[in-house]
């Protein structure tokens, strides 16, 4: 007979649903869907979809190759490859001598896909990560045992920010063989760029760690940020030689070209690194959709991403300001003013008790039709290692202005609210 406290089910392990889809699943709960009015969701980790005054055209129709009714190559299309190779050559590198080729980009089908295949390469050793950063990072980097997570906290007096000094000193002491960021930062909108990024290309040159940078806000820049790096922003600009310096670029369509429906990205980096990375498409996911890859083609050509960045730096740019009005307003804190991505990450330490918690503000949010994102998600904590210790990040929110200016406004008015019947 069997033991009822055993099921056929017990080999499966219980998976944890990412922070962003935890929060919308505890919203669906009260009521919430994409589309539904009422709703203000300041949790949002894509951009609006629609037209931007100045933007490139928006795809509204597709069509099918009947060619593209076969499966595509797993690292995808050479025309894509191609187009991506030579719009960060026109971007980053004109007139240095190592150029990109279609041999150093391999296309993915979303920005996690293309993640999920390159940490798969990893082999033994130690992986960097930040705190905070992407909350899908922790499920990420639990899942494969080759290498192991080591965290690299990061201080809010400083505004979350890594120093060239302190990075190499991260690498040195603590072995590590590669780190994993994004750039600019979800959530915090720190942005690494000019003679910093120059910097730490340098160190991972010099000391052999490999930078995994996920550039998938690289259009969103604003004031200093944009100043300097002008439509959008890559290590790409400071990599000396394509084929040895070790420093592997994620990017795609979902954020800075405003097509996350799409779940077309691309990895760029080494053409030995490419290779395994492809390798691991092969048993991970097989290869990114055909038809869609062939739709992204005229979106890659350089004076129509310029022109969509440029858009995005301006509309977004308005809503930022409107955003960091009313947190201003309403007492909440900010670290780091963001000069990157479409988030604030938030503290509440000035509130009423009742709403100085992540957690509590967030459920407090959601009667009022607020959806927000409680900052300890982004204390990124692959498999629950440190347990024993409360999150560093409880006291803060990430609030998102990411859909339309309307549904900010709308978003922040109602936290107003919030905030002073706590009063």
């Amino acid at each position: 007979m069997s033991d009822p406290a055993h099921t056929q089910h017990d080999i499966f392990r219980p998976v944890p649903r990412t922070g962003v889809i935890y929060v919308m699943a505890e919203a669906a709960e009260r009521g919430f869907a994409y589309g539904k009015p009422g709703w203000a969701n300041l949790g949002q980790g894509a951009p609006e979809t629609g037209e931007l005054p100045g933007c490139t055209p928006r795809v509204h129709h597709i069509d099918v190759d009947p060619a593209s009714h076969e499966y595509g190559p797993v690292g995808g299309l050479w025309e894509l490859r191609e187009a991506v190779a030579a719009l960060y050559n026109a971007r980053y590198r004109k007139g240095l001598p190592s150029q990109y080729s279609a041999e150093n980009v391999a296309i993915s089908a979303g920005g996690r896909t293309a993640l999920t295949r390159v940490l798969a390469t990893l082999g033994n050793g130690h992986l960097g990560h930040l705190l905070p950063d992407y909350t899908a990072y922790e499920e990420l980097l639990g899942i494969f045992r080759a290498f192991v997570p080591i965290p690299i906290v990061l201080d809010p007096a400083e505004g979350f920010a890594l120093t060239p000094a302190r990075l190499r000193a991260e690498i040195v002491g603590k072995g590590l063989g590669a780190v994993l960021l994004s750039n600019p930062c979800n959530p915090t909108g720190q942005v690494v760029r000019g003679r910093d990024m120059r910097a730490w290309v340098e160190t991972a040159r010099k000391l052999g760690c490999a930078l995994i940078l996920d550039e998938f806000y690289s259009h969103y820049l604003y004031d200093a940020a944009a100043a300097s790096e002008g439509a959008s922003t890559s290590a790409a600009r400071f990599v000396e030689d394509v084929n040895e310096d070790p420093v592997i670029l994620v990017d795609g369509l979902t954020k800075n070209w405003r097509y996350p429906g799409f779940r077309l990205a691309w990895t760029v980096g080494p053409k030995d690194v490419v290779e395994r990375l492809t390798s691991a498409g092969s048993f991970l996911d097989g290869g990114p959709p055909h038809p869609m890859q062939r739709a992204a083609l005229p979106l890659l050509e350089r004076d129509n991403a310029d022109r969509e960045a440029l858009a995005i730096q301006k509309a977004f740019a308005e809503k930022r300001w409107m955003m960091l009005e009313r947190i201003r307003e309403l007492g909440l804190g900010l670290d780091h003013v963001p000069l990157g991505a479409f988030y604030c990450f938030a503290s509440l330490d000035n509130l009423p008790p009742a709403l100085q918690d992540g957690h509590a503000f967030f459920r407090a949010a959601l009667e009022k039709q607020v959806i927000v994102v409680p900052g300890e998600f982004f204390d990124v904590n692959p498999g629950k290692r440190r347990s024993h210790i409360p999150s560093r990040l409880k006291s803060y929110v990430r609030l998102s202005f990411g859909p339309e200016a309307q549904v900010v406004r709308e978003g922040m008015d109602r936290l107003a609210a919030m905030i002073a019947e706590h009063a």
